[in-house]
């Protein structure tokens, strides 16, 4: 009895781990694509400003708007509706997605400018009156001209990356290749593209029957696939 109630406590510590990396995985790559693009634009603008003596906003804001970013593409990502473009043309999901993750990280600067305000002045009163008097809007329309943008980019890879899946992306990106790999790999797009094609335009009946072109064209393509998949094995073992 006393060994079950010890392992309820690991078993649940195990899963709040578990949900923490989970998150943490989750919230890491745009964390860090925006840490590094917002500092890069600090970088550049101050390099511009040093020869009128002044500065733009420091790394650690541009640090700290990164934070809010990431964890607004968390908050963003658990809503069913971001997912309403996924069958679209790609460009469609690209744009739709670009916009909420920019809305919800407008909505977050403002609750956050509004907690500043709160924790400033001790009273919640008064912060529209402090938006159009105080705020610094070209600072804040700047910054988020730049995340839209910048989403825009990351929002573009994500979907390439879901779409090539199993990593596929990232090794086209990092690792090095020969020429008869990247000629492979044009074969295999092209080929995947017309599977798509076939399987849109016939029935599961006819592309089961063996007696049908259609059938012959599915095991034709599907060994097609098979074969360039073996090309790109032998090409990256060289």
């Amino acid at each position: 009895m006393a060994s079950t109630s010890l392992a309820a406590p690991d078993g649940r510590l195990h899963r709040i781990l578990r949900h923490l990396g989970k998150e943490l995985r989750h919230v890491l790559p745009p964390t860090l694509f925006f840490l590094v693009g917002f500092n890069l634009i600090v970088f550049t603008q101050n390099l511009v400003l040093a020869e009128h003596l002044a500065r733009s906003i420091n790394f650690l804001v541009a640090t700290t708007a990164a934070l809010v970013v990431g964890k607004s593409v968390l908050v963003a990502d658990r809503m069913p509706f971001l997912r309403r473009f996924d069958n679209a043309p790609l460009v469609q999901p690209i744009l739709f997605k670009t916009f909420v993750y920019w809305a919800f990280v407008f909505i977050a600067r403002l609750l956050e400018a509004f907690i500043h305000h709160a924790v400033d002045t001790g009273r919640i009163g008064g912060f529209g009156a402090d938006l159009l008097e105080n705020f610094s809007w070209n600072r804040f329309l700047f910054i988020q001209t730049w995340i839209l943008v910048l989403f825009l980019i990351y929002t573009t890879a994500a979907e390439l990356n879901d779409l090539f899946g199993d990593g596929e992306l990232a090794r086209i990106l990092f690792r090095h290749r020969s020429s008869d790999l990247k000629q492979t790999r044009r074969q295999r797009i092209r080929t995947l593209a017309h599977l798509g094609r076939l399987t849109q335009a016939q029935s599961i009946a006819i592309l089961h029957d063996p007696a049908t072109p259609a059938h012959r064209e599915l095991v034709g393509l599907i060994e097609q696939l098979a074969r360039d998949v073996g090309a790109r094995r032998s090409v990256a073992g060289r």
